[in-house]
C-alpha cells in the first residue's frame, strides 16, 4: 500500500490539471456561445425590421373584404390582385402579401395593374399612379397639368392610366409619366363627366379610352367621339354611362353601360345588343336603378377569352358568355350577397377568372364557378 502511495498523490495531481482545464475549456465554449448568440439575434432582428418595412403582412389567405377591381398575372407567373379600399395583394403561389399607403402607394384603391418591359409592375389608383420592383414601391408625379393642351403622342410601349377626377388619361412613355387632357367634346349630359372607367387596345394602333359621358379612340393621329350627341340617345331612352369597353379579335367594338345595356360597333353599325336579345326588361328605367335576374343591362367589365367567347361581368346578374350564338348566363356563388363583377382576367393558364364586388377571385371550371380565393 505505501508502495502506491505516490503513485496515487501522481495520478490525483494529473486529474486535477486535466479538470482544471477542462471547466477552463467548458468557460470558453461558454463565453463564445453566448456572443455567438447574441450576434445572431441583433442581425435577426435588423432582418425582420428591414422585412417588415418592405413586406408588412404575409399571410396564407387573400383578406381583402372591400372588393377586387382588378387581377393580373405578371412575367413571373405571380398573381397580383387589386382591392376596392386596401391596396394591392401579391400571391407567389405560396403565400399573400399585401401593399398599402403605409408602404408608399399612393392610394389603396386599385384600379388597373400592368407590367412593363422591364419587369416594373405598375398600379393605377383612384389618386395617382404608383410602381414596384424589387420590393420598391415609386409614386410617379404627372407632368402636363400646367399645360393641358399638350400634344397627344402615343407608341407601341407605352402604358396608359385614367387620370382620377380629371378628365384625361396618363401616359408613361418609359421615361416620364404625361397628363393628357381630352379633346373639349359638348357636354351633352352634365350629369356624366369625362371621367376614365376604362382603357383598351385595339387594332389599327387604336387605343379606346370609355369615360362616363362617352368613348375617345385615339390612333396617334386623330380622335374618333362616340357620345349621346353622336348616337342620337336622349333621356327618355337612356343615356350612356360608360363603365367597360373592348375591341375584340375581330375588330368590333364592345361598350358596357350602367343602364342601357351593351353597346356593339360592328361594321360601321351600332346595336343595342342587350335590347336585341331581350335582356333589357320591358320595365327598365335605363338608368343606375337594380335590375331584374335575367337581364344584362350594367355592364362593369366585358373581356375576350382565348376561345374567342365575349364575357360581361353585370352588377345585379352575375357573369354571361357569348359564344358568337348563344348567350349564357351564370350565377357566381348563390352565397354571396352581390353578384356584382368588377372584373374579368384569362390568366396565362387560359383560366378565366373574375373578381368580385363582395371579395373573392372565382375561376371558370368549363361549367360553372369555383372559388380561388
Amino acid at each position: 500500500m505505501w508502495k502506491s502511495c505516490p503513485e496515487m498523490v501522481i495520478k490525483n495531481a494529473w486529474m486535477d490539471r486535466c479538470i482544471d482545464k477542462l471547466f477552463k475549456l467548458i468557460y470558453l465554449i461558454l463565453i463564445l456561445t453566448l456572443n455567438f448568440s447574441c450576434v445572431e439575434k441583433k442581425s435577426s432582428k435588423k432582418e425582420i425590421s428591414e422585412s417588415e418595412f418592405v413586406s408588412p403582412s404575409k399571410t396564407d389567405t387573400l383578406k381583402f373584404t372591400s372588393g377586387i377591381c382588378s387581377i393580373f398575372q405578371d412575367s413571373k407567373r405571380n398573381y397580383w390582385f387589386g382591392s376596392h379600399q386596401e391596396g394591392v395583394c401579391l400571391f407567389d403561389g405560396k403565400s399573400f402579401e399585401y401593399f398599402t399607403t403605409n408602404e408608399g402607394l399612393s392610394d389603396n384603391q386599385i384600379r388597373s395593374i400592368q407590367e412593363d418591359e422591364n419587369g416594373r409592375i405598375w398600379f393605377g389608383t383612384a389618386n395617382g399612379v404608383s410602381s414596384y420592383i424589387e420590393k420598391i414601391i415609386t409614386n410617379h408625379t404627372p407632368i402636363g397639368y400646367e399645360n393641358p393642351q399638350s400634344e397627344w403622342k402615343k407608341a407601341d410601349n407605352d402604358l396608359w392610366f385614367n387620370a382620377g377626377n380629371n378628365a384625361g388619361v396618363y401616359r408613361y412613355d418609359g421615361q416620364k409619366l404625361n397628363y393628357f387632357a381630352f379633346p373639349s367634346p359638348k357636354i351633352v349630359n352634365p350629369d356624366n363627366p369625362y371621367f376614365t372607367t376604362s382603357l383598351a387596345e385595339g387594332k389599327s394602333e387604336m387605343l379606346w379610352i370609355g369615360t362616363y359621358a362617352g368613348i375617345f379612340g385615339y390612333n396617334g393621329d386623330q380622335f374618333t367621339v362616340i357620345n349621346d350627341e353622336t348616337l342620337g340617345l336622349k333621356k327618355e331612352t337612356g343615356e350612356l354611362h360608360v363603365r367597360s369597353i373592348l375591341e375584340d379579335s375581330k375588330g368590333r367594338l364592345w361598350i358596357g353601360n350602367n343602364g342601357i345595356g351593351v353597346l356593339l360597333f360592328d361594321n360601321d353599325t351600332v346595336i343595342n345588343f342587350s335590347e336585341k336579345n331581350n335582356l333589357i326588361h320591358p320595365t327598365s328605367a335605363r338608368n343606375g336603378d337594380i335590375s331584374q335576374q335575367g337581364t344584362l343591362e350594367h355592364i362593369f367589365a366585358i373581356e375576350e377569352d382565348s376561345d374567342g367567347n365575349i364575357w360581361f361581368g353585370d352588377r345585379d346578374t352575375g357573369a354571361w358568355k357569348y359564344d358568337g350564338k348563344t348567350i349564357t348566363n351564370y350565377v357566381i356563388d348563390k352565397k354571396l350577397k352581390s353578384q356584382m363583377i368588377w372584373g374579368i382576367y384569362e390568366d396565362q393558364n387560359k383560366i378565366l377568372l373574375v373578381a368580385m364586388a363582395n371579395g373573392g377571385v372565382y375561376q371558370f371550371n368549363g361549367e360553372s364557378f369555383d372559388k380561388m380565393f
